[in-house]
C-alpha cells in the first residue's frame, strides 16, 4: 500500500520516541503516551510494518526498564489488549509495577490489538475507537482451609470447589474510557454479585511545564482506584479463605463499605510524582430494594462522604524506588433506616510502598507495604438503640508485609497486622466464634504466603494465618472456651486466569 510521506515521517517518529523514552529518562507515562499514539496512527494507517515497530516499541518498554523479571498476575484480557505478559504490569497477584501503575493511571487504555476507528469531525459527527472483541477474562479459584480447632457443629478440612469464579470486563473502551469491572460467583452465595469495579476517564497535557495525568473514576469500593497496594482495598493478602473466622472489628475504610456503595470522583498525577484523588460515596445495597429503605444495612450514608488521597513517588535510585502518603474517608451513617439519629466516622490513615530491586541476584524484587488507620466514632445512633455503652470510640489498625520476588515463578511473603480500641461489651458482646467476652476489638497476629507461578496465568499458593489475640483475648476470648490459635488457618489455593 503507498502511503502518504508525511504520515510515514510521523508514525516513524512517533514508534521511535516510544521505544527510546525510557533510555531518555522519561517518566513510564510519557512511554506509554509516545506508544499509544504511535498506535493511533498505525490503526488508521492500516500499515502492517508499523504495527510491527509500534508492537516492537511497546515491548521496549518493560524490557528498558527490566519488569519482565518480575512475576505476574494480570487480568489476561489487559495482557490480550497490549500484546505485553502478565508480567510486565505486575510483580504477584495484584501487585503492581511502575508500568502497572502508570497503565491503570491512564485509564487501562494502552491497545496494540486490532480496532473500528472513526475520525469524526469537531461538529456534528462523533468519532469511534472500539475493540473488535470484548475485554474479558475469566478467574476461577478452588481452595481448602483446615483451622487449628474446627468451630463448632462443622467439619473442618473445608474444600470450596470453586470457592469463587469471576468475570471481568477489564480493558479500553474508548481511546480515553477503561475498566476494570468484576461479577463474582461464591461458593457460599451461590450466585454471582457485582464486585470491585472502577470504570475511568483519563487524559493528559501539561501543567507548569510538567506533565499532568488527569481522570475521571466511577467506583464501588473506597481506596479501589488506588495504583499501590499498601491501601485496604488491593493490599496484602491478595487472596484469603471465605471459611476461617476473621477479627469482628473493622475501621470504616477497611473493606467495610465494598461493594456497598457507588461514588463518582477525580484523580490526578503531577510530574509523575504527586498524585491526589477524591470521591463522594452513596450507599447502595446489593440486592436490596431500590429506592433504599435502609432496612437491615448497617451504613446508611447521610448525604455524601468523602473520600481523599493524596501521595508522593520517587525513584531515590536506580533501584529503589519510595511512595508514601495519607487517604481516608468521613461519613455519617443511619443504622437500619435512612432517617434518624447518626453514627459519624472519620478514618485517617498513613501508608508506604518501597520497592528494590537487586540487579546481583538476577533483578530479584523486594517490596514492603504498609499502612496505619485510626478512626474516630461517635455512635449516637447505636448508643440510643441501647447497642454502645458509650457514643465516643476508637479503633486503631496498622499492618505491614514484605514480600521477595524470585524471578517470575515464585515469591514469598511475610505480614503483621494489629487492631486496637475502644473496649464496649455492649458493641462486641460474647458469642461463639464471633464474639468477645470482654467487649476488647484487639485482635493481632501474622499471615506467611508462598506462591508459584508454573505458568503467568496460574498460581499455587500456600498461605498460614496465626492469631496472637483474636477479638481481645488469647484463651477463651469468646466466653464459649475457644482460643484465639483454634482460628489458625492453613490455606491452600489454585488460582487460574485466562
Amino acid at each position: 500500500m503507498d502511503l502518504d510521506p508525511q504520515y510515514e515521517a510521523r508514525s516513524k517518529e512517533e514508534v521511535s520516541a516510544a521505544a527510546g523514552c525510557v533510555e531518555a529518562t522519561q517518566s513510564t507515562t510519557s512511554c506509554i503516551t509516545s506508544a499509544t499514539n504511535a498506535l493511533n496512527e498505525t490503526a488508521h494507517g492500516h500499515s502492517a510494518w508499523k504495527i510491527g515497530l509500534s508492537f516492537a516499541a511497546l515491548l521496549a518498554l518493560p524490557i528498558a526498564a527490566g519488569w519482565f523479571s518480575a512475576p505476574v498476575q494480570a487480568v489476561p484480557s489487559y495482557s490480550r489488549q497490549t500484546g505485553m505478559p502478565c508480567s510486565t504490569c505486575h510483580t504477584s497477584p495484584l501487585e503492581l509495577t511502575p508500568f502497572g501503575r502508570d497503565f491503570k493511571l491512564n485509564g487501562y487504555t494502552l491497545a496494540t490489538n486490532e480496532r473500528i476507528t472513526d475520525s469524526g469531525d469537531k461538529k456534528e459527527h462523533s468519532g469511534l475507537d472500539l475493540a473488535k472483541s470484548l475485554p474479558l477474562s475469566v478467574m476461577v479459584q478452588v481452595s481448602v482451609t483446615n483451622t487449628g480447632s474446627p468451630q463448632p457443629g462443622t467439619q473442618n478440612g473445608n474444600v470450596e470447589f470453586p470457592q469463587q469464579a469471576s468475570l471481568f470486563l477489564a480493558g479500553a473502551w474508548t481511546s480515553h474510557i477503561g475498566s476494570f469491572a468484576q461479577v463474582t460467583y461464591t461458593a457460599q452465595g451461590d450466585h454471582f454479585s457485582w464486585d470491585n469495579t472502577d470504570i475511568r476517564y483519563a487524559n493528559q497535557h501539561k501543567l507548569g511545564g510538567k506533565p499532568f495525568v488527569y481522570g475521571i473514576t466511577l467506583n464501588n469500593n473506597p481506596t479501589v482506584e488506588d495504583l499501590w497496594n499498601d491501601t485496604p482495598a488491593w493490599g496484602f493478602p491478595y487472596v484469603s479463605s471465605d471459611s476461617a473466622p476473621t477479627p469482628a472489628s473493622a475501621t470504616l475504610i477497611d473493606g467495610t463499605l465494598a461493594q456497598d456503595v457507588a461514588g463518582v470522583g477525580g484523580y490526578a498525577m503531577w510530574d509523575n510524582h504527586l498524585y491526589m484523588a477524591g470521591t463522594m460515596y452513596r450507599s447502595e445495597h446489593l440486592g436490596a430494594p431500590q429506592p433504599n429503605s435502609g432496612d437491615g444495612a448497617a451504613f446508611n450514608i447521610q448525604g455524601l462522604a468523602p473520600y481523599w488521597r493524596v501521595a508522593w513517588q520517587q525513584n531515590l535510585s536506580t533501584n529503589n524506588y519510595l511512595e508514601f502518603g495519607t487517604y481516608g474517608i468521613h461519613a455519617q451513617s443511619t443504622p437500619n433506616v435512612v432517617t434518624g439519629p447518626t453514627d459519624g466516622y472519620t478514618d485517617a490513615a498513613l501508608d508506604f510502598q518501597y520497592e528494590r530491586t537487586i540487579p546481583q541476584w538476577k533483578n530479584n524484587v523486594l517490596t514492603v507495604h504498609g499502612t496505619l488507620i485510626h478512626e474516630n466514632s461517635t455512635l449516637n445512633a447505636t448508643f440510643a438503640a441501647g447497642d454502645a455503652l458509650f457514643p465516643h470510640h476508637q479503633l486503631n489498625t496498622a499492618r505491614a508485609d514484605a514480600a521477595y520476588h524470585f524471578g517470575n515463578k515464585y515469591s514469598a511473603t511475610f505480614g503483621w497486622f494489629n487492631t486496637t480500641g475502644t473496649t464496649d461489651p455492649l458493641l462486641l458482646a460474647p458469642a461463639s466464634v464471633s464474639g468477645s467476652i470482654n467487649g476488647d476489638p484487639h485482635s493481632s497476629g501474622y499471615i506467611a504466603n508462598f506462591s508459584w507461578w508454573p505458568i503467568q496465568n496460574v498460581d499455587v499458593g500456600l498461605q498460614y494465618t496465626g492469631y496472637t489475640r483474636f477479638n481481645g483475648g488469647s484463651v477463651n476470648y469468646d466466653g464459649s472456651g475457644r482460643n484465639a490459635a483454634g482460628n489458625n488457618a492453613f490455606y491452600g489455593v489454585l488460582w487460574f486466569m485466562f
